[in-house]
């Protein structure tokens, strides 16, 4: 068991020379470890520059024999598993870690894990904004803003951290244990990574309560079938608390969003009507946030205060601006087939939807019939928009393909009468055109926003 005290003096290789590699290098550096940044494509001159002061040796485009001349590799969350040195290093016996697991060695404090497929950012922000209304020292990080080893100097015994997690970074933890992990749902996604297995997938998203034991909290949405048989066969073969939540039923414990009302512990804590967020969906992001926030010592007056006041997260059905009648929303966070399914269920106004980008093994029939009942007009764009177009195109009454988000936004606007709401929630990943999902829904709010 790798653990601080004996990474000093370990030839330790990280790769992926990104925000998290560097991350992580730095924190091991520091340490005493000898490091190894190792990247299969180019290095920035700052990273360079920075490698150098620091002692950290570096490899750029392409990976030597050196990157597998170490005690263990540590990888970022964009290397897959089936890149070539981890493989290499997998056969050769030699150990792979996340980011998240190495920075858990040296994490002080509370850790809140939130994974699911669907609105774990929105979720973990929401706990987030809970510590700061209750003047609590909080960090927020993981696959949200910044990796956990960027904050690691600033942690002491009191703070609480909460982490949005991913399958990658699950696939290659070992001892990683959050005192509060949240499993919000589970539904294909990712599957180019997992050799198209949702299995596979399922299998590395509830790795995250895999550690947990005796006075550790496993929050699971009750309503997803997966998630509470797997979560519920796990806690009956250990002393962990388990707190479902649902928005379907009502529950003997945990939350539920009964009758209009969010009830923690069978006792009403504030209607649904009054939640800063929109859409169905967000109403099991506040349970499981809820019970987060009260798992760590928080009041229901805060509880309470916080979910009025939380109006969601960027890129996420954000409204940029109404124009002539017509809503523009930006929600390109919505990277695959089921977050679209969440924001068309958001809406009752007619929809021109934007979708497109590159398919991560995309199937479209669950939103076949919301596709029927809401939008009126499709365009689809980027790498996918032949696939989107002939998928969805035959359930609309309207439908076209550009090549660009640019082009796809002015046919929006010509073919948009008010009352309308001009949707790009591309249920498809950005890197097609973008290098994220946040770079594509700026390119977006600049557009409708140079109207």
């Amino acid at each position: 068991m790798m653990q601080p005290y004996n990474v000093q003096g370990k030839r330790i290789t990280v790769l992926g020379a990104a925000r998290s590699g560097r991350a992580v290098a730095g924190l091991l550096t520091r340490t005493g470890a000898k490091v190894l940044l190792s990247d299969h494509g180019p290095i920035d001159t700052d990273t360079l520059k920075w490698c150098k002061n620091q002692g950290i040796e570096v490899e750029a485009h392409g990976h030597t024999e050196a990157t597998l001349a170490a005690d263990f590799l540590v990888i970022s969350p964009g290397v897959p598993t089936t890149a070539q040195p981890v493989r290499a290093a997998l056969a050769r016996g030699l150990p792979v870690y996340s980011e998240l697991e190495v920075a858990s060695w040296y994490a002080k404090g509370q850790i809140v894990a939130v994974t699911g497929t669907n609105g774990k950012t929105t979720t973990a922000s929401l706990v987030g904004h809970m510590m700061k209304t209750a003047d609590r020292h909080a960090v927020v990080a993981g696959n949200i803003g910044s990796p956990l080893s960027e904050h690691i100097q600033n942690l002491h015994a009191d703070t609480v951290v909460v982490l949005e997690v991913s399958s990658f970074q699950l696939d290659h933890i070992d001892t990683f244990r959050p005192d509060v992990s949240v499993i919000l749902n589970i539904t294909p996604d990712h599957l180019d990574r997992y050799g198209g297995s949702f299995e596979h997938y399922a299998k590395s998203k509830l790795r995250i309560y895999e550690n947990q034991s005796d006075a550790d909290t496993v929050i699971y949405n009750y309503d997803d079938t997966l998630v509470r048989e797997r979560v519920e066969y796990f806690i009956s073969t250990r002393d962990v608390q388990g707190l479902p939540f649902s928005s379907q039923v009502e529950l003997s414990s945990g939350a539920s969003a009964i009758r209009d009302m969010i009830h923690l512990q069978k006792h009403a804590l504030l209607p649904t009507e009054k939640l800063g967020i929109l859409g169905p969906h967000n109403i099991s992001n506040s349970l499981a946030a809820a019970l987060a926030g009260q798992a760590v010592g928080l009041t229901n007056a805060i509880l309470r205060e916080s979910l009025q006041r939380f109006t969601g997260v960027d890129h996420r059905l954000e409204v940029i601006r109404q124009l002539s009648g017509v809503t523009y929303v930006n929600d390109s966070k919505a990277t695959n087939v089921n977050a679209l399914w969440y924001a068309l269920l958001s809406f009752h106004a007619p929809i021109v939807l934007l979708a497109g980008g590159r398919d991560k093994g995309n199937d479209y029939e669950i939103i076949k019939p919301l596709i029927s009942e809401k939008v009126h007009t499709v365009i689809a764009f980027g790498e996918s928009a032949q696939k989107v177009l002939g998928e969805l195109g035959p359930h609309t009454k309207n439908a076209l393909a550009v090549k660009t988000l640019d082009e796809a936004v002015l046919s929006a606007r010509s073919c948009a009468s008010a009352g309308d709401v001009v949707l790009l929630s591309p249920a498809c990943a950005s890197f097609d055109l973008f290098s994220n999902y946040e770079e594509r829904g700026a390119r977006f709010r600049h557009i409708v926003e140079s109207f």
